[in-house]
């Protein structure tokens, strides 16, 4: 091994490493507990989810090898080729992909499947990170602001076309780094939050209440700032849009969404859904995590997960499987190991001198952030069910490999964090 290799295994962020390979950890560990029941058996089962994994890890490993063995200017000068390769990528599966439960997203070869979505994740960083510093210290015009949305927005058409509706809404994760990095203003960000807020109370609530509820606080506000006119029109404008915005939302709800949505959204919000139709999955995850108590069942003795009650629990679900067998304990475990390291990537990401590697560690913390908070709460019936996996944890071979180059890139750019490029 080269001295300069050596170098650069001794400059990697040692704890960012240390979380990945325990989160890996865990998740093979879970994986297996899917797989058996109280008999151990040979983990290198190649034919089961457990050994193939094992062949996802080997390779997610050797992939993290070269890309601490390549020089960070590959990634600075090759950022958009990668991305329009793989944004071609995802037209040809729209072709000649298998499609799996109304979902053509996957290449199958052979035993194996491969999930291009889950590498456009990375390729459509590195094409936003790319573009957002080549700006640095330059005027930015309207023009400019547009197209890192058309970066985000291609991919995720792509992507919905497969009808793959979650991987669709991780691209919006990205919208974290255009507010970071002043692209997005908070007013904007609050506006998006406020939407999907009162989409759910219009569901919940009689619409004609809501925008009687707009309506007075219109009222009360512009007779407190009445001398301030431009400001008072410009609010009775913003409760006549809003007013519209709930007045569609039946609309949307009944004639948009597709089926399987409109079933994820009111299980989300309504008890009385049949659990034992729409409401089956989320309601046995619920069951295995509330059974596992404050310490849980211990390794390979969840009842829930032993007789394969909870659908999908090595992928998706993956996390009831810890809540049941490692209980509260260990689910919070897992919980800060997560927000750790989204916070030390976050950290790292400040340190750096290049706007190019701050810009991709933003990247690389939404992405994972949005992964783990929506994964973790569709478990537990925070958020619906939109079927994405737990980052290092869930099984598959495409997202242990995508996320592991997501990572690695970062890390191997935070070796040379003190240097502009």
């Amino acid at each position: 091994m080269k001295p300069e290799q050596l170098n650069i295994l001794k400059n990697i962020d040692k704890p960012a490493l240390f979380i990945y390979l325990v989160l890996v950890f865990i998740g093979l560990a879970n994986i297996y507990a899917t797989e058996v029941d109280d008999a151990y058996k040979n983990i290198l089962d190649f034919s089961q989810s457990y050994g193939k994994q094992i062949l996802f890890i080997a390779a997610a490993f050797l992939t993290a090898a070269i890309i601490l063995s390549i020089d960070i200017k590959f990634f600075t000068a090759f950022g958009y080729i990668i991305y329009i390769f793989f944004l071609l990528v995802l037209i040809a599966v729209l072709f000649f992909g298998t499609e799996v439960k109304a979902t053509k997203a996957w290449f199958h070869i052979g035993n194996f499947a491969i999930q291009p979505s889950e590498f456009a994740k990375f390729a459509t960083a590195l094409a936003l990170t790319k573009y957002i510093s080549s700006l640095k210290g330059k005027t930015i015009r309207f023009g400019n602001k547009i197209k890192p949305f058309i970066i985000i927005a291609i991919p995720a058409i792509l992507v919905m076309l497969q009808n793959d509706t979650g991987t669709t809404l991780v691209f919006s994760a990205f919208f974290l780094v255009l507010y970071r990095e002043g692209y997005i203003s908070g007013i904007i960000l609050a506006f998006a939050a406020m939407a999907v807020l009162l989409f759910i109370l219009t569901l919940l609530i009689n619409e004609f209440i809501i925008i009687a509820g707009i309506a007075g606080l219109v009222i009360l506000i512009s007779v407190i700032i009445r001398k301030r006119k431009a400001e008072v029109l410009q609010l009775i404008v913003l409760g006549i849009l809003l007013s519209v915005y709930v007045y569609s939302v039946d609309y949307v709800f009944e004639n948009v969404l597709q089926h399987h949505q409109k079933e994820r959204i009111t299980i989300l919000i309504n008890d009385e859904v049949d659990m034992k139709g729409p409401g089956y999955n989320l309601n046995q995850s619920k069951i295995a995590i509330g059974s596992g108590g404050f310490l849980g069942q211990g390794f390979l003795q969840g009842t829930q997960t032993k007789f394969n009650f909870v659908p999908e629990q090595s992928t998706d679900f993956i996390f009831s499987t810890i809540g049941e067998e490692w209980g509260f304990v260990g689910s919070t475990v897992v919980i800060l190991l997560f927000l750790i390291f989204i916070t030390r990537i976050v950290l790292l990401a400040e340190k750096q001198r290049s706007a190019f590697s701050r810009i991709f560690g933003y990247c690389v913390a939404s992405v994972l952030f949005f992964h783990f908070a929506v994964n973790t709460g569709m478990t537990i019936g925070l958020v619906p069910v939109i079927g994405i996996p737990l980052p290092f944890i869930s099984y598959g071979g495409s997202s242990m490999i995508g996320f592991t180059i997501l990572l690695f890139i970062f890390l191997k750019l935070d070796t040379k964090r003190l240097e502009r490029f």
